[in-house]
Parts: C-alpha cells; sequence; structure tokens
C-alpha cells in the first residue's frame, strides 16, 4: 500500500475527471485503411494523429453549470477512447500472429542448430575420455621411466665402483709383476682376480648397453605418446572450431539455404556425370566408326581379292565359295555395327537431352537459391518491424488506457447487491431495491424504498443480483493492470455485515466461477508478466498479508501461531511508517517473494485459517478484522533502460453492523465496537477530503492510517459498496449507499507512475 499524505496545511488537488472538462474539439473518427478486416471496430480505423488529437483534447459544453450535458459529453469521450482501445486491440492482435508465425520459423532453425550441438557436445566427451585416457597412460610410462632411469643411475655406479676396483686391481697386478720372480703363487691368483674382474666388467658393459637400448625404446614410445596427445589436441580445436563455425551458421538462418545449396551440388555432379557418360559414349562411336571402316575397307579388300580370284582361273570353286561366306559374315558384321552406332546416337542424343535438363534444374537451384535467401532477409526485417510495433503499441496501449482511467476519477465506486436467501425472500412483500432503466442511470443507478419514500443514487457501476464473478472482474481488470504500469492500486470492499465482501473478495473456496476479485487479479497479472517476459520486462512480486482486529496489527504469513508476540513473550507491536516517496510500510512484517498464482493461492489458504472469524446474529461466518492484502511489484527492462515499481492493495472491510440487530456479548461485543470505531473513523476521513479541510483525520485509527496513501495520496483507489437486499436490512444499505456516495465525491491528486529511466541492479526492499 503506498501514496502520498494529504495531512497538514496542504490542499487537495482537484480529480483528472473533471479538469480536463475544459473545452476544446472533437478530434473526430475516420474510417480508413488503417481499420483491421473482421475486427469488432466495425471499419472504424485510426491514426498517430487522430489518436494524440483524442488524447489531447479538451471537452467544453455550451452551459458549463449544466452537469448533465458535461457527463454526456464525458461518456462521448470515453466510447470514442474505448473504441479506439478496441482497434488497437485488434491491430496488437495481427501483429501478435505475425509475430508468432516468425518466432516459429526461428524456433524450427533452433531445434536443428540444438540437435547438431547435442551431437558435437557427444563427440566432444568421446574425445576428451580419449585424451583423459591417453594422459593416465602418458604418467604410467612416465613413471616407468623414472623407475628405469634410477635403476641406470644404480648401474652407472655400480660401474664406477668396479672401474674403480679395476684401476686398484692394475696396480697390484703392477705390484705383483714387480714381485712375479719373488712369488709365482701369488702372481697366478692375482691373474686369476683379473680374469674374474675383466668378465664382471664385460657383463657390466652388455647390461649398460641393453638399458641404453631400454632407454631409447621407452623414449620412443613417450614421443609416439605426445604426438598422439598433440594429435588429440589439435582435432579437438578442429572440432570446436566447426562447432563455433555451426553455431555461427546456426545464427544466420541459413538451414533452408543450405538445402538448396545441396540439391544444386548433386544437380552440378549430375551434370558432370551425364557429360562424363556423353564423354565415353563419344569415345566408343568413335571406336565404333573406326571398326566399321576398318570392315568396309577389309570388305573391299575381299571384294577385289574375290574379282582377281575370278579372274585366275587357278582357284578352286571351294576357296570362292569360303571367300563368299566370309563376305557374308563380315556385311552382317558391319550391319551390326551399324545398328550399334544407331543405339549410341540414340543414347548420346538421350544424354544430351539430360544434360541439358540438369542445366535447368541448376539454374532453377540458383534462382531459388537467390529466392530464398532475399526471403529469409525480407523476414529479418519484418521480424523487427513487428517487434518495434508491438513495443510501440504496449507504450500506446498503457498511455490510453491510464487516460482512460483518470478520466473516470481517481477514487472509483462499484456497487454490487447480493442475491436474496431463501430464508430472506417473500413473494408478496415489496422489493427495497431497483435498478432504474433509463438511459442515463442504466447500469449506474440504484434506487432504495424505505417507508414508502424512493432514494436515488448514481455510481461508476452498479451490479444487479444476476451478475457474475467475472463481470464484475471485466470493470476491474484494467485497473489491476495499472499495477504492472507502475502505479499504486488500491481495491476495498464495503458493507455492512453479510452484505457479501468476502465472497466479492475471494470467492467461494474450490469453485472456478466463483472466485473472487483477488484470486482473478493474481490470475491476470501472472498471465501479463509471461506476455511482457518477450518484451524483454522482468518482474519480481512480493507478498503480505495482515488484519487490523480490535486496533491491533496482526501478521497473518508469521510462522508464530500466536501472530502477536516476539521470542521473548512479549507482545509483538507493528509500526506504520509512510516514506518521502509515499510508500507505506510495516515494521516486522513479514514479507514473501512469490512466483506464481499458485505460490499465492497457498498463502491466502495459509493467512484465511488465521483470520479472525466468529458467529452473530446477522451472519454464521462474519470477518471481525479488516483484512489487507498487498502485492508489490518491481520491473525492470534491460533493453530500454526501464525501471517500475507498483503496488496492488486488496482489501476485505469488516462489516459494519448494529449491535441490537447483531445480538453480540463478551468478545464479539468488544469485536463490534473496535469495528464501527475504525469504520466511523474512515467515515471522518471522507467527511474531511469531500469538505476539502485542512486537517484530515487518519491518525483516529489504524485502518484511516493505513489507507492514508489510498484515500489522500496519488494512488488509483476503488471501492466496492456491498449491498444486502433483504427488507431487514434497509436501513444499513441506506446508510452504506449514502458513505459510498461521499466517496465518490472526494477529489484527491492525480496518480503518478513509479518508474524510472536508470537501470538499477539491485532489487528494491521494502521494509
Amino acid at each position: 500500500m503506498v501514496g502520498t499524505a494529504n495531512g497538514g496545511k496542504t490542499p487537495v488537488t482537484p480529480r483528472q475527471a473533471f479538469s480536463v472538462v475544459n473545452g476544446g474539439q472533437d478530434p473526430g473518427i475516420r474510417c480508413g485503411p488503417e481499420s483491421i478486416p473482421g475486427s469488432d471496430c466495425g471499419g472504424v480505423g485510426f491514426t498517430r494523429e487522430d489518436i494524440d488529437a483524442l488524447l489531447n483534447m479538451k471537452i467544453k459544453a455550451k452551459d458549463k453549470f449544466n452537469l448533465k450535458e458535461k457527463c454526456d459529453l464525458m461518456m462521448e469521450y470515453i466510447k470514442k477512447l474505448r473504441l479506439c482501445v478496441k482497434w488497437f486491440l485488434d491491430s496488437e492482435g495481427k501483429l501478435s500472429l505475425e509475430h508468432e508465425k516468425l518466432k516459429k520459423l526461428f524456433e524450427l532453425a533452433e531445434k536443428k542448430s540444438n540437435e547438431m550441438e547435442m551431437l558435437m557436445n557427444a563427440k566432444e566427451e568421446e574425445l576428451n575420455a580419449i585424451i583423459e585416457d591417453l594422459r593416465m597412460n602418458y604418467s604410467v610410462l612416465q613413471e616407468k621411466f623414472i623407475k628405469e632411469e634410477t635403476e641406470k643411475l644404480a648401474a652407472v655406479e655400480t660401474l664406477m665402483t668396479e672401474k674403480n676396483a679395476r684401476v686398484t686391481a692394475e696396480r697390484s697386478q703392477a705390484s705383483l709383476t714387480e714381485d712375479l720372480e719373488k712369488t709365482q703363487r701369488e702372481c697366478s691368483s692375482a691373474n686369476q682376480k683379473i680374469l674374474s674382474l675383466n668378465d664382471m666388467y664385460k657383463r657390466l658393459q652388455e647390461y649398460n648397453t641393453s638399458l641404453q637400448q631400454y632407454n631409447s625404446k621407452l623414449q620412443t614410445e613417450l614421443n609416439q605418446t605426445s604426438e598422439t596427445l598433440a594429435k588429440v589436441e589439435r582435432e579437438k580445436a578442429a572440432l570446436m572450431e566447426d562447432l563455433s563455425k555451426l553455431r555461427g551458421y546456426h545464427e544466420s538462418q541459413q538451414d533452408q539455404l543450405a538445402s538448396t545449396k545441396a540439391s544444386l551440388e548433386e544437380s552440378i555432379k549430375l551434370k558432370d556425370a551425364l557429360a562424363s557418360e556423353v564423354g565415353c559414349l563419344r569415345g566408343d562411336l568413335h571406336q565404333v566408326r573406326e571398326d566399321r571402316d576398318r570392315q568396309l575397307l577389309l570388305v573391299q579388300e575381299l571384294t577385289s581379292e574375290v574379282v582377281q580370284y575370278k579372274e585366275c582361273t587357278g582357284k578352286s570353286a571351294l576357296e570362292l565359295g569360303n571367300l563368299t561366306t566370309r563376305s557374308t559374315e563380315l556385311e552382317a558384321t558391319c550391319a551390326l555395327q551399324t545398328d550399334t552406332i544407331k543405339r549410341l546416337q540414340e543414347q548420346l542424343a538421350t544424354a544430351q537431352k539430360k544434360l541439358e535438363i540438369s542445366d535447368l534444374s541448376s539454374i532453377e537451384a540458383k534462382v531459388g537459391y537467390e529466392e530464398h535467401k532475399k526471403l529469409n532477409s525480407e523476414l529479418q526485417i519484418r521480424l523487427a518491424e513487428a517487434e518495434l510495433k508491438v513495443i510501440e503499441g504496449e507504450a500506446l496501449r498503457k498511455k490510453l488506457h491510464n487516460t482512460i482511467l483518470e478520466l473516470k476519477g481517481n477514487i472509483r465506486v462499484f456497487c454490487r447487491v447480493r442475491p436474496l436467501l431463501f430464508d430472506e425472500g417473500v413473494e408478496n412483500e415489496t422489493k427495497t431495491i431497483s435498478f432504474p432503466t433509463t438511459t442515463e442511470a442504466l447500469g449506474r443507478g440504484i434506487e432504495v424504498v424505505q417507508h414508502g419514500q424512493t432514494h436515488p443514487f448514481m455510481f461508476d457501476k452498479v451490479f444487479t443480483p444476476q451478475t457474475s464473478q467475472e463481470e464484475v472482474f471485466e470493470e476491474v481488470s484494467q485497473l489491476v493492470q495499472s499495477a504492472l504500469d507502475g502505479y499504486k492500486v488500491c481495491i476495498f470492499a464495503y458493507g455492512q455485515t453479510g452484505s457479501g465482501k468476502t465472497h466479492t473478495m475471494m470467492g467461494t473456496p474450490g469453485s472456478y466461477d466463483d472466485k473472487g476479485l483477488i484470486p482473478r487479479s493474481l490470475e491476470q497479472i501472472f498471465e501479463a508478466r509471461q506476455k511482457l517476459k518477450e518484451q524483454g520486462w522482468k518482474y519480481e512480486m512480493q507478498v503480505s498479508m495482515l488484519e487490523i482486529y480490535n486496533e491491533t496489527i496482526r501478521d497473518l504469513l508469521s510462522s508464530n501461531k500466536s501472530c502477536s508476540t516476539d521470542s521473548s513473550g512479549n507482545k509483538q507491536q507493528y509500526a506504520i511508517k509512510h516514506d518521502a516517496n509515499g510508500s507505506t510500510h510495516v515494521s516486522d512484517l513479514t514479507i514473501v517473494d512469490v512466483r506464481s498464482s499458485k505460490e499465492v493461492s497457498f498463502l491466502l489458504n495459509r493467512a484465511a485459517q488465521s483470520r479472525s472469524v466468529g458467529k452473530t446474529q446477522m451472519n454464521e461466518q462474519s470477518s471481525r478484522s479488516h483484512f489487507v492484502f498487498t502485492l508489490r511489484i518491481s520491473g525492470v527492462n534491460e533493453t530500454l533502460e526501464q525501471q517500475v515499481q507498483g503496488v496492488l492493495n486488496l482489501i476485505d472491510l469488516a462489516g459494519s453492523e448494529r449491535l441490537s440487530k447483531s445480538g453480540s456479548t463478551g468478545d464479539r461485543l468488544r469485536e463490534t465496537q473496535a469495528i464501527n470505531r475504525s469504520l466511523s473513523s474512515l467515515s471522518d476521513v471522507i467527511f474531511a477530503l469531500a469538505k476539502k479541510e485542512e486537517h484530515i483525520p487518519f491518525r483516529n485509527s489504524k485502518l484511516t492510517y493505513l489507507l492514508q496513501p489510498c484515500l489522500g495520496g496519488d494512488s488509483k483507489t476503488l471501492m466496492v459498496v456491498n449491498v444486502s437486499p433483504a427488507p431487514s436490512s434497509v436501513n444499513e444499505s441506506l446508510c452504506s449507499l449514502r458513505f459510498a456516495a461521499r466517496v465518490n465525491a472526494c477529489e484527491i491528486s492525480i496518480p503518478r507512475r513509479q518508474t524510472s529511466m536508470r537501470y538499477m541492479e539491485s532489487r528494491l526492499s521494502y521494509g
């Protein structure tokens, strides 16, 4: 609940609904090509100039004291605005359809890219596993190499020791050689020792050689492993480059063009194959022609030989017959070759036709490729234009929507009459409430008959007993939308006990059609939040719920069941504070972050179980406290660099009742007295606002101090007064309607949108 206090000596600014009626011209509505075919606007269209003129127009009556004429002009203006909004919604629907089509094209391309990316990821994981195995093998080989190197060093040290021993032995041999003549035995023993040392030295040399060979082999394997690892790393880098190229290929939306290119390449391959086939056929034809020429030459030679044989009398008749047979065979072969040549010529002609068809297909494929490329670019341009139109249209919708609400008045009053109950209706008894059917009062007027006297009232909207919950919410939905646009909105239900306030706000539990204003408002907000997400808006929402029971604030979402004591057992105090920006905070109040309407429904059920209710003679289950539901909305658009902060307050006030009729005693008596005192304080505040007094007694009760920003600040406020049609409740109904009429006459300041053009990363904190 937010707003600016109107205490002190600052006068209240007149509301926008009457400040705009200062004269002006009718901007006019024209029919033109801008209208949407098949829409509900009946062929009516608007241009940007028409809309600007309609928003900026001023209504001026001929007689400034004729309120009826002013109201008629204002109703005509509101009808034009509604027609304009309906035309805009039709345009927005068409743009949304086009946007969905373009979005589906992108989703298909994205799906193909995701499949390719999954394949690349699988290949990358396989390569990473191979690299890991190679690294493990490399580490094992390196450990073996270090171990062999250590053994090699030990062998070298042993060799050095043996060399030193050999030097010592040689010295001993020299000394023994000098003493050879003295002792032959010592010399022979020394020679044997030298021979053994030489054998050991040879064995050590052979062992050293084998170690060197093994070392070289290990070094070779190490080099091969390093080369394999480097090769795998290069393959991984190449695959990553291919993956990045494929992603770039996906982002440019060339999937359709790729298929066209593939068909073009197939056509080119077919053309090359046909060309090669034609070349082969031409070679075969040339070879056949050469064979035919050779056969003809041979026939001529044989014919000349036959002539010569005929001339020669020495040739026998047998040889002549053989030559004749051979000539016949050669002629048959020549005829066969001729048929083969004709067949090859036909195949050549067919191949040439196929080649021409392939050329045409190639040309058509190139043309199709260019057309697809041009169509792709056009689709991208149209998509960008459609997104820009959607953003501009959303801004225009918000401007028109808020203009209509401001023209209707900042504190609006709806009246709802509940149906008669079975034990209240008497067929022969005269009805106490009726609804006039005149043009001026239709849907806005209500009349109450008391002691034969008729009391008429006029409000912004009057709902009959047959009006459904959905129809009531349709009138409220535009006001709820303002909370997402960054405004402070307050909707509260007022009326006597048993008039249907809680049913209007909460509805019937478990019934979809009988849902009240609170659950329907939450569903609309979260649905609109999902749609605005496509335009770059990100919203965070927080919920708090409290009740004012016997002038004491109780936290309905507190984990402590008593909701009134702290950890030390003392009575917990909740302080109401208003800051300079018109925001209202309740200290130590539980605030919960929510992400869906289901979470809020769960919290509502939890709060309903903690709320104070009781039984009186007027209502079996009467609300004995004022219930306040607050939804804080913080929206950020990084693209537009905007931030909005809206608040939606939905309030179910406790019912007013007379002690003589309620029959309250004990705790119920104290509850009734506290409720009547707080509602009386609310009445005093309304009277002071209506009279424009300098001092407004907001601090007389917790309820009025909590509602200060809604009643005297820059909030958009709606009061739904609930009335019982029972004849026994006619006095309370008249009191409620008179109070609602005074509320409808109050004038407060113009609502102010909480927005910022500078993007703030830190989330707004609520006290």
